[in-house]
């Protein structure tokens, strides 16, 4: 049995089917595979919305993010690099040649985060000129 809609777009249960498309969401608690808790996961940590910003750009080696976010240590640029690669949204590419030379990019997933980054930065906005 399907869910039905009802005039104002919720379902029987009254699960709101634009907010909560599927079964994956309709949950009581944060659950861990729930899409907007892993999306919310992707982009959580000091940083992180930066680096992806800046690789939104195109393709980078570690030294221009460093120069781009000259702020951000060196050990905080590795682990949020490493972060986004195990959640396959940078891909870490190494050149031959001499000396070796490595980049980053973006993967197809890592790109389809600049729309939620664009929503967040407006909704930040007008938080902000709220208060």
């Amino acid at each position: 049995m399907g869910h039905q809609t009802g005039s104002d777009g919720r379902g029987e249960r009254g699960w709101d089917e634009e907010l909560v498309p599927d079964g994956r969401g309709r949950t009581t608690r944060p659950e861990p595979d729930c899409p907007v808790e892993v999306a919310l996961a992707a982009v959580a940590g000091r940083w992180t919305t930066l680096v992806l910003r800046e690789l939104m750009h195109g393709p980078a080696s570690y030294g221009e993010l460093r120069e781009r976010l000259p702020e951000i240590s060196s050990k905080v640029l590795a682990e949020r690099l490493q972060a986004l690669s195990e959640r396959e949204l940078v891909v870490r590419e190494r050149w031959r040649g001499f000396p070796v030379r490595t980049s980053y990019r973006l993967t197809p997933a890592g790109e389809a985060l600049r729309p939620l980054l664009v929503e967040l930065y407006r909704t930040g906005v007008a938080l902000a000129g709220r208060s």
